[in-house]
């Protein structure tokens, strides 16, 4: 599950679990993540910022094949599993779009692996820091014979520029670490160890929540820089003029 904690403007987003918790995104895991942003959009002011952690060696590991697994067993039917894992893909639709409408900057401490939606759920966003110690970023659908959701594809295509760079994540299936994932565009900055970078990302977090910026103003513009990917999950433009003209 997940914990949101309020510490001032900060919003802390933590996914919780002993240290061999994979953070596998199931329905559940999915529920509460959302919950917990609905719960940061409904108390942000001006100068609010998010970071997310998690606990253990993952940050997460991507959907969670075994429930996907555990449903099809229950039903004694190969296609209810599949039929579960498609849900779950629809499901994290809505994970992508509250972070892209979310009323503040986010940033994305990763500790621990992060692979496919795992990946996914760290390029949401607005800043990534990672730790070269103990840390890949994996697109594993290729390895495992699952095409890419759209919406995946179109933020992949969205936050990295680089064309080789997206060919080896998602056609090379590559375990990308630290310093090469800064070099291809898909975090910020990568540090020795875990503590460093989260100690990075809340210096990030204090340096953006002194901007005080609208919130509003802020998702419209982030909105603004992905349209394919808004299109593909339903999000209109909203105009936001100065409150003050």
């Amino acid at each position: 599950m997940c914990t949101l904690q309020k510490r001032g403007n900060l919003f802390i987003l933590t996914l919780t679990g002993d240290s061999k918790d994979e953070h596998r995104l199931n329905p559940a895991l999915i529920s509460s993540i959302r919950s917990a942003l609905a719960e940061a959009k409904s108390q942000a002011v001006a100068g609010s910022v998010l970071i997310t952690l998690a606990q253990g060696r993952f940050f997460s590991n991507g959907f969670d094949l075994r429930h996907a697994q555990a449903v099809g067993a229950k039903s004694g039917s190969i296609q209810a599993a599949k039929d579960e894992l498609l849900r779950m893909v629809d499901l994290f639709k809505g994970v992508v779009s509250d972070f892209l409408t979310l009323p503040m900057p986010t940033v994305a401490a990763v500790g621990g692996h992060a692979a496919a939606a795992g990946l996914i759920l760290a390029m949401s966003h607005d800043y990534v820091t990672m730790t070269a110690s103990r840390s890949v970023m994996y697109m594993s659908e290729l390895d495992i014979g699952m095409t890419l959701p759209d919406y995946f594809t179109a933020l992949i295509r969205s936050k990295i520029g680089s064309a080789s760079a997206r060919r080896s994540l998602v056609l090379r299936a590559a375990k990308v670490k630290a310093e090469e994932a800064v070099e291809m565009g898909i975090v910020d900055s990568a540090y020795s160890s875990p503590e460093e970078a989260v100690e990075a990302a809340m210096r990030l977090c204090d340096e953006l929540a002194k901007k005080r910026w609208d919130g509003k103003v802020y998702a419209e513009i982030r909105k603004a820089l992905y349209p394919e990917l808004c299109g593909l999950l339903g999000l209109k433009d909203e105009k936001v003029l100065p409150s003050k003209l």
